[in-house]
């Protein structure tokens, strides 16, 4: 998995995951890449310093702190901190929609999503939307045969 620091054409700043690089290329191609503080399909990749670990320190290295949206003297004085809570709070709210739209538009096949999503994509079964449960194996055997799969959005107050 490769996480790429991306912005849209209106200067927004995100993070996203992308199995490949190569896959990040074919979904920005297909405009399924969107700011998801705008909903802009113009997106680029930001400049990134790697993460270089040394043979000594494999496995030990200690990843990049996460941004956080902890207010400085500076964005509290500023105001960016309500900002960046308004745009947490959107964001939430279409993730929100985008899961319960899912929800009511998909059947809930359970345990056998990836055998359903195999089915159809081998023409064995009827193409239509699904959701369910699969582990992170069987997830990764079905991106690994091509076959695109997303995980469920989960929010905070679903784990309570």
């Amino acid at each position: 998995m490769i996480r790429y620091a991306l912005h849209c054409d209106r200067k927004h700043a995100f993070e996203s995951w992308f199995q490949s690089s190569s896959a990040y290329d074919s979904q920005v191609k297909r405009k399924l890449v969107t700011c998801p503080i705008c909903g802009s399909a113009k997106v680029d990749k930001a400049i990134m310093a790697p993460r270089i670990v040394g043979k000594k320190g494999r496995g030990s290295a200690t990843p990049p702190p996460e941004p956080t949206t902890t207010p400085t003297p500076e964005a509290a004085q500023s105001g960016s901190t309500s900002l960046m809570m308004a745009q947490e709070r959107e964001l939430r709210t279409k993730l929100k929609e985008l899961r319960d739209h899912i929800v009511k538009n998909a059947d809930n096949v359970g345990e056998r999503f990836a055998n359903e999503a195999r089915a159809m994509h081998y023409g064995d079964k009827e193409h239509r939307p699904i959701y369910g449960e699969a582990s992170p194996d069987e997830a990764k055997s079905l991106i690994d045969e091509g076959i695109e799969v997303s995980p469920l959005p989960t929010l905070p107050e679903d784990r309570n």
